[in-house]
């Protein structure tokens, strides 16, 4: 029995003397002292040992044991030493490199735009109203006159949700919201995101709109032509003007589509205005008359105009990107162009 002792310290000795990293010391802990282990082998003998030498085999296993617990704590404190240097060595600073370049942000150009326009229509008296994204079919077509058997639903391609909920594609619902609770006069500013089933490289599947509404007595068109004239001044420079061409929408009566002279070639003609000198940028009009009766607003007592523009189309001509999905791809090379 003596031999099996001196030999298995032997072994140990022998296995333990070059060894690489912690895992390959774990495995031969493991070889030796684990649940299925050389020395765990020899405790199962004892049964085989006759009854008076027993005692004295146990406490040599019990001896080898403490010694080969020892080795191995050992020969593990001096690894971790070893293996906690080599990190230590690797993770050094070199004080005398230069300092990595740190990207600053910066805000997106919709956002730009966007609290550039609120600035402006704020500037001119109009309160913020945000309605929700997903909308009531009521809200978002019918109390805009634009019922169900209505031509003018198949102008928009709407993401529904269920029968009667939708994905609001207009911010006009927020003005139907805020007319049914306030009573004129009335200036408001409903920006948001909106969504249709549209992709291009103008168009796409979700977008931010920004409607305005004003509902008083005495509203007419010049009212808001002077206003959109004003807006574009601010927007796009002092020495632009709008002009006002027929449309049709069906909450407004009349309705207008509105162009902005050209900021680029000054209204002389140009690629961005393809020779004619205007540029479209929204559309507005007269609020219809059934759209007020359905807010509870007399029609022969107050007028009102509305507008939605596109914010980023706004985004698009004020900084000349020629593809609205440049602004949803996040490229770093890109939105660096927009800092201060």
């Amino acid at each position: 029995m003596d031999n099996i002792f001196e030999e298995l310290l032997a072994e140990v000795k022998d296995a333990i003397r070059d060894f690489h990293n912690s895992k390959e010391l774990y495995d031969a802990r493991m070889r030796f002292l684990g649940r299925t282990g050389r020395l765990t082998a020899l405790y199962k003998r004892i049964r085989e040992i006759p009854p008076e030498e027993r005692p004295a085999f146990g406490q040599k296993i019990n001896a080898l044991k403490e010694e080969l617990e020892a080795r191995f704590a050992e020969l593990e404190a001096r690894m971790h030493e070893k293996e906690l240097a080599e990190k230590l060595s690797g993770e050094s600073v070199d004080v005398t490199m230069p300092g990595r370049r740190v990207t600053v942000g910066t805000l997106h150009p919709v956002t730009r735009v966007k609290n550039m326009l609120i600035d402006v229509f704020a500037g001119m008296g109009f309160e913020i109203f945000e309605g929700p994204e997903i909308e009531n079919d009521y809200y978002n077509f019918t109390a805009l006159n634009t019922p169900a058997d209505h031509p003018a639903r198949d102008m928009q391609d709407t993401f529904y949700v269920s029968e009667n909920f939708l994905l609001r594609t207009q911010t006009s619902a927020g003005q139907i919201r805020l007319m049914e609770k306030k009573r004129p006069p009335i200036k408001m500013l409903c920006p948001g995101r909106v969504f249709r089933s549209d992709d291009d490289a103008t168009h796409s599947p979700m977008f931010h709109q920004m409607e305005g509404l004003v509902v008083d007595r005495h509203i007419t068109l010049c009212d808001l032509q002077g206003m959109l004239d004003e807006f574009a001044r601010n927007v796009f420079g002092k020495e632009s003007k709008t002009r006002l061409r027929p449309s049709y929408f069906p909450f407004t009566e009349p309705s207008v589509e509105v162009d902005v002279s050209c900021h680029v070639c000054g209204g002389k003609g140009c690629s961005l205005c393809k020779g004619t000198g205007w540029i479209e940028v929204l559309g507005a009009g007269m609020v219809n008359r059934r759209v007020l009766e359905n807010c509870g607003i007399d029609p022969d007592e107050y007028t009102g105009f509305a507008f939605g523009m596109g914010v980023e189309r706004i985004a698009m001509l004020k900084y000349g990107i020629n593809n609205i999905k440049l602004l949803t791809e996040n490229d770093v090379r890109f939105l660096e162009q927009f800092k201060d």
